[in-house]
């Protein structure tokens, strides 16, 4: 039946041009793009799982650039390590001298401490934007870590991956550690107010905590009292003697330089706690302030495994001071050390060779020390040749995610191509058949003529 109010064949041909142009503007969309899955609507699935794909790889781009700071930085103290160990070895060459007889012994000393201060310059310089791993800053506590890798688990979650080492291993300062302050477990506790003397460094006078040792102190459940360890009492020096931060020493507060020649507390320094079964450490670090010393024992009591129900660990910036509350229901002795840092070489600037058995003495030392320059030299090429590694495979990952991610979205142009030739000769056909389909209702006027 034809009808002038319903043209089925026009109806069919228009919506037959309407896909032909619908595929027509995606495969020009493709082509323009060079995508084939653009945004969600093209493919949901595939395009979420794009996304996560580049996040990823801006994730791998970020481990490449830390992978290249830890490189410099290990490569710095690796060639700092390397003139060190040529320097020893010169050192050596002097102390062989010296243990002959017929030698001016004072002129070869004079020799052995220029080349001594030498080393001391060249650990104190390797550092690489304000990091050094050669003179004993970081210990195995803050360790080095280099960010290496990020890895996606099958339910979505996301961890980092890192190379490290125990910097205590390449540390190859010539500093000396000494104790500068007598830690002593107390045997007892009381559980009344101390009388708090000069010397009992770390506790607030005006909390209630209980003191038996030059710096042991008790915390007892019965009398509810807790500990204040006021980091803000030491005065923080640099490595040069220097005020480099910290509260001012008050009245009654124990002033650290008394006991060192440097004075102060200084980087490379730990300052120890101990809690109860429980023992903590804390390295200061260059520029470390009161409350970075304070934060540093409070995380590392928690990572040492010190229980949060029973121990509250509460730090405060302003005060530079970690306040300890006893949770328990038992009586908790503790106590604290502050060590002076040591380093590999420690001792090499005590050498003298200017006597026969000084000479003597220093040819069974040096020794040691070269096999210490050997042992951080072997770490640093190690860890040097990791990262390397690392950082090669980080490089060839991202060019296989992004290989990956392209087939996913990417368009195949030669198929796009073709569509596209096909799809434009389909929409020339449609145009026609619609126009044939819209001139059927004009062949009825003829029947009424």
């Amino acid at each position: 039946m034809s009808s002038i109010l319903t043209n089925s064949s026009a109806t069919v041909a228009l919506q037959t041009l309407k896909s032909i142009n619908n595929d027509l503007n995606k495969v020009q969309s493709e082509i323009s793009t060079g995508m084939s899955v653009s945004s969600a609507k093209d493919n949901a699935s595939v395009f979420a799982i794009s996304k996560v794909m580049e996040a990823d790889v801006a994730g791998f781009e970020a481990v490449s650039e830390s992978l290249s700071l830890g490189q410099s930085t290990v490569a710095v103290a690796a060639s700092a390590a390397e003139e060190i160990g040529e320097l020893l070895n010169e050192v050596k060459t002097k102390i062989v001298s010296a243990n002959e007889d017929n030698v001016d012994r004072n002129k070869l000393n004079s020799e052995v401490q220029s080349l001594v201060e030498q080393i001391t310059g060249i650990v104190d310089s390797a550092q690489f934007n304000g990091l050094n791993i050669l003179d004993g800053s970081k210990d195995g506590n803050s360790g080095f870590s280099v960010l290496s890798s990020l890895n996606r688990s099958a339910d979505g979650s996301v961890s980092s991956g890192t190379i490290s080492f125990d910097p205590s291993l390449t540390n190859l300062s010539t500093k000396s550690g000494t104790d500068l302050s007598a830690g002593t477990n107390p045997a007892t506790t009381l559980t009344v107010p101390a009388t708090y003397a000069t010397a009992d460094v770390g506790l607030d006078q005006s909390t209630i905590a209980t003191i038996t040792g030059a710096n042991g102190f008790g915390l007892s459940q019965a009398s509810g009292a807790s500990a204040q360890m006021v980091i803000g009492d030491f005065e923080l020096l640099t490595s040069t003697g220097t005020l480099g931060g910290g509260a001012a020493l008050a009245a009654g507060d124990v002033n650290l330089s008394a006991a060192t020649a440097n004075g102060g507390l200084v980087a490379g320094d730990k300052v120890s706690l101990t809690l109860g079964n429980t023992s903590a450490t804390y390295t200061i670090g260059v520029g470390d302030r009161t409350e970075d010393i304070a934060s540093g024992l409070r995380a590392a009591l928690i990572e040492a495994g010190v229980d949060q129900d029973q121990f509250t660990l509460d730090t405060n910036d302003s005060t530079g001071s970690l306040t300890i509350d006893n949770n328990s229901e038992q009586t908790v002795n503790g106590y604290y050390q502050i060590t002076r840092a040591s380093g590999g070489l420690a001792g090499l600037d005590t050498m003298d060779v200017s006597t026969a058995s000084g000479a003597s003495s220093a040819l069974s030392q040096i020794e040691t020390y070269i096999q210490t320059a050997v042992d951080a030299q072997a770490q640093l090429g190690t860890t040097e040749k990791r990262l390397e590694i690392q950082s090669s495979f980080m490089s060839k990952l991202v060019d296989s995610f992004n290989s990956g991610i392209g087939s996913l979205v990417d368009a195949d142009m030669e198929e796009a191509s073709a569509r596209l030739k096909a799809l434009q000769t389909q929409q020339q056909l449609g145009v026609q058949a619609l126009s044939i389909a819209n001139q059927a209702p004009e062949t009825l006027m003829s029947l009424f003529r």
